[in-house]
């Protein structure tokens, strides 16, 4: 078992009180005629009454009759990302998003993509969500429906240790080479942030973060700027020893919740359910404690 916490540069404050919580890692959308609508909407009742709907009943709100497909990036450790054998989806979202196909009577279809291309994916019916880490955005809103929130996150900056790099923070970074994945709320922070205070820094955007940390192991970077539950996971299992120097301090935590095509209310609603369902008989925070040894759900569940 590897202790998340000893990554914490505990010099640095943080609302997180690691101190306490051992942390450890373990290892077609169609617009329906109205028959349809009224099958659709009898399917969600279902899933209130029993928490599972037939496959017949929930292929009607899927691209694939009988399937749900699920667009991911599978480079985000230990969120989403490809297991020791190469080929198999591993991480929280793959655990998750088959509890929700299960519930929906659905068999779920993993679908690998590029991060920068997966929204336009879902919008051309590509698949029919995406579970891959997605936080919720006001923009992201206006284009998109989304479930309930199931993940409560924040930031973190983390450097490789002995690596001597003086920034404690994002703000102290002017000047050095800084990676976090491409499109991401990471991106979007840093931009904002450099451009508000004034400096500089030298910009490595990344297809996903498991290429960030091998650039940061090779010192081809100097910080990672990253989710926490990313930078828990690489600073636990990496055979380079990484330090988070620093934590965000926002008082609204980012939260992650499932991504569908605009207008898909339907099989948000079904998906909705089974959320809640999954968080009132313990599913959710068993998930958590399986893949992070620690609970990263329970405060979603409070945004709600």
């Amino acid at each position: 078992m590897n202790n998340y916490a000893s990554a914490i540069d505990t010099d640095q404050p943080n609302r997180y009180d690691f101190d306490n919580m051992e942390v450890t890692m373990n290892k077609k959308i169609v617009r329906l005629p109205l028959l349809l609508a009224v099958a659709a909407l009898f399917a969600v009742l279902c899933a209130a009454c029993g928490g599972k709907t037939s496959t017949q009943q929930s292929g009607e709100l899927t691209l694939k009759p009988g399937v749900l497909m699920i667009g991911m990036n599978l480079g985000y450790p230990p969120m989403e990302y490809v297991g020791p054998d190469g080929t198999t989806p591993t991480g929280f979202s793959i655990e998750m998003g088959k509890v929700i196909a299960e519930r929906l009577g659905l068999q779920p279809e993993f679908i690998n993509t590029a991060w920068d291309g997966i929204f336009a994916g879902l919008d051309a019916r590509r698949w029919d969500v995406i579970i891959s880490s997605a936080t919720v955005t006001p923009e992201r809103q206006e284009a998109h429906n989304f479930s309930k929130p199931y993940i409560a996150n924040t930031l973190a900056m983390v450097v490789r240790r002995g690596s001597n790099v003086p920034a404690k923070s994002p703000s102290e970074v002017a000047g050095l080479n800084v990676g976090f994945q491409g499109a991401t709320t990471a991106d979007f922070f840093m931009e904002g942030l450099a451009r508000d205070q004034g400096f500089r820094y030298n910009v490595s955007r990344y297809p996903n973060m498991s290429t960030a940390f091998i650039e940061l192991e090779l010192g081809r970077i100097d910080v990672i700027v990253t989710d926490l539950v990313v930078a828990l996971g690489a600073a636990a299992e990496s055979k380079i020893p990484f330090d988070i120097v620093w934590v965000s301090e926002d008082d609204d935590p980012e939260v992650f919740a499932v991504v569908l095509k605009k207008g898909n209310d339907a099989l948000t609603a079904a998906i909705d359910t089974v959320l809640e369902g999954m968080f009132d008989d313990g599913t959710m925070l068993e998930i958590s404690t399986e893949i992070f040894g620690a609970d990263f759900v329970t405060a979603a569940r409070h945004t709600w």
